[in-house]
């Protein structure tokens, strides 16, 4: 889908730069993946104190179970 955005070039260009791009569409494709990736990790971090855990499960007993 053509979309037309307002890009700081000079932003743009240093992100192609230290990405190692040779277009602006392959430097503002990976830039939105990772920016992706990043809130989906903060999303998880966010679970972090928010799972109870058995403390008596064994793991190593759940190993061997056949």
């Amino acid at each position: 889908m053509p979309t037309n955005l307002a890009i700081d070039d000079r932003l743009l260009e240093e992100a192609r730069n230290l990405g190692g791009h040779k277009t602006k569409k392959a430097t503002v494709t990976e830039a939105l993946e990772e920016y992706i990736r990043h809130r989906k990790q903060q999303q998880i971090l966010e679970l972090f104190g928010e799972i109870e855990y058995d403390p008596t499960y064994d793991y190593k007993k759940q190993r061997n179970r056949t």
